[in-house]
C-alpha cells in the first residue's frame, strides 16, 4: 500500500468524522443535515470502493510463501 493510498483513505475517515461531529452538533438545519447525511453516503462509497481496490490487489499479488495451494 502506498503512502498516497493510504491518504485516500486517511482524507475519507477524516471527512466522515468532521460529518458525524456536524450532526451530532444538532446546529444543523433539516435540509443541511439530510445534505451531510447524502454527503456522507457518498464518502461512504468512495471509502468501499478503495477498499476493495486493495483487497483485489492483495489478491493479485500474493506475499512470498503465500502461494495457493492448488
Amino acid at each position: 500500500m502506498s503512502e498516497a493510498d493510504a491518504t485516500t483513505l486517511d482524507d475519507l475517515v477524516g471527512q466522515l468524522e468532521r460529518a458525524a461531529e456536524q450532526l451530532r452538533s444538532g446546529d444543523l438545519s433539516a435540509d443541511a443535515a439530510a445534505t451531510v447525511v447524502e454527503d456522507c453516503a457518498a464518502l461512504a462509497s468512495q471509502a468501499s470502493a478503495e477498499l476493495e481496490r486493495r483487497a483485489r490487489e492483495v489478491e493479485r499479488d500474493p506475499r512470498p510463501g503465500q502461494d495457493s495451494l492448488l
